[in-house]
């Protein structure tokens, strides 16, 4: 893996660390409201849900640090489905629910895909 690959894929990590600690701890502070745009009374009425999607992203955050530091022989084949997960679920939210989430979530890890294969 080039340096660029690997800091695209940490990058991407990162981000969703990020998120999972705004779905699942930070959901119905002044923060959180503001990062997802949610009134408090929403806020309060979807922290389950919101919480249960930050555990979903820390999946992708598991996969990608497998991708950065798992086994030798399997980092790239992690990285290739890891990255793919995240490019799908980030045109999925920007197609239902922000198109903001396209240039935040897809774009990055389609960047570290395209660089993951080519430096492969």
């Amino acid at each position: 893996m080039t340096a660029i690959a690997t800091v695209l894929t940490a990058l991407v990590a990162l981000i969703h660390v990020y998120i999972v600690v705004l779905e699942m701890f930070l959901w119905d502070t002044p923060r959180g409201r503001a990062a997802f745009g949610t009134s408090r009374e929403l806020a309060t009425q979807t922290k389950v849900l919101a919480a249960n999607q930050g555990l979903y992203n820390g999946f992708l955050v598991a996969g990608l640090v497998l991708a950065l530091v798992g086994p030798e022989a399997h980092r790239y084949a992690f990285a290739l489905f890891t990255l793919s997960c995240v490019i799908v679920a980030g045109v999925y939210g920007a197609v239902t629910a922000s198109r903001r989430i396209l240039w935040v979530q897809a774009l990055p890890a389609a960047l570290a895909l395209v660089a993951q294969v080519l430096a492969h």
